[in-house]
């Protein structure tokens, strides 16, 4: 029986491109290859950059099967290769061979409540809680049930350990070693004065067995914009926004010479030019 084989790819030319090279080399092997999800999916792979990934992801509602994720964007801190044609062969070669590990990554699990009714959401990265229209958010925040501060400022970061170099890393946080379990609250633009009173650095929380509730406090309309993994929405009268780890997990595939700590290095202090590679490669 033939394996599936389903591509996600933005729209750039070079996302094509590679879409097209590795659609043909998958199907010489005898891999059914094509842009739709099907039970018999073995791998799912990404082209673009981190937001392509995300967005699949949560469009797949987050399969029970490995991603690999392929670099066309700019920081591409999920993806493995680069669009260089050797690096593809390199991973076609260690994919046939089971030269490769799956990395199992915890999910948020956020509840997002008002006095009629809940509804459930999942992220890979983060979570964040902020003021509509740039207005001073004024948040509750309980952990497992114990009132931790009256947060006062432009918002709040939830992050897992994975989202430790995302959005969290820009505000102030803490890059966290993705083998720990943990959450992370991250305060945005916080206010510390006589009259408000908020946590100014992050606070780390072992993810098992921890709650996280934020209750929003309205100054001066019921509105508070919420945004899973970059997608921001708007919502009226939320009481309570409470978040744990998942028991879901979202598969990463990672070749043999994947270190976390090396790929810190190589996306935020190694200075690279991906697009010369580009032109180099294609």
């Amino acid at each position: 029986m033939k394996k599936n084989i389903t591509i996600r790819s933005n729209r750039l030319d070079i996302s094509q491109k590679i879409k097209t090279i590795i659609t043909k080399k998958f199907s010489e092997y005898g891999y059914n290859v094509s842009e739709e999800f099907t039970d018999k999916t073995s791998l799912v792979i990404s082209i673009g950059g981190d937001g392509s990934f995300l967005r699949a992801a949560r469009e797949l509602d987050f399969p029970d099967v490995p991603f690999f994720c392929i670099n066309t964007g700019h920081l591409g801190f999920f993806a493995e290769i680069l669009p260089d044609e050797k690096e593809i062969d390199y991973f076609i070669d260690s994919y046939m061979n089971n030269e490769f590990e799956i990395n199992e990554l915890p999910l948020l699990e956020i509840d997002i409540e008002n006095s009629v009714h809940s509804v459930r959401d999942y992220a890979i990265n983060e979570l964040v809680v902020r003021g509509n229209r740039s207005r001073t958010a004024h948040l509750n925040l309980f952990v497992n049930g114990n009132f931790m501060e009256t947060f006062s400022g432009d918002g709040l970061i939830l992050s897992t350990s994975t989202g430790s170099t995302a959005y969290n890393y820009s505000a102030g946080g803490s890059i966290v070693d993705n083998r720990l379990k943990i959450m992370q609250i991250t305060p945005i633009s916080p206010i510390s004065s006589n009259a408000f009173r908020s946590f100014t650095s992050s606070i780390i929380l072992p993810a098992e067995d921890s709650e996280i509730s934020i209750n929003p406090e309205y100054k001066f309309d019921n509105s508070i914009l919420i945004v899973i993994d970059g997608e921001e929405k708007k919502y009226q009268n939320i009481s309570k926004i409470k978040s744990r780890q998942a028991s879901k997990r979202i598969k990463l595939l990672r070749l043999r010479d994947y270190e976390f700590w090396n790929r810190v290095y190589m996306k935020f202090l190694k200075t690279y030019d991906y697009k010369e590679n580009e032109r180099k490669s294609f």
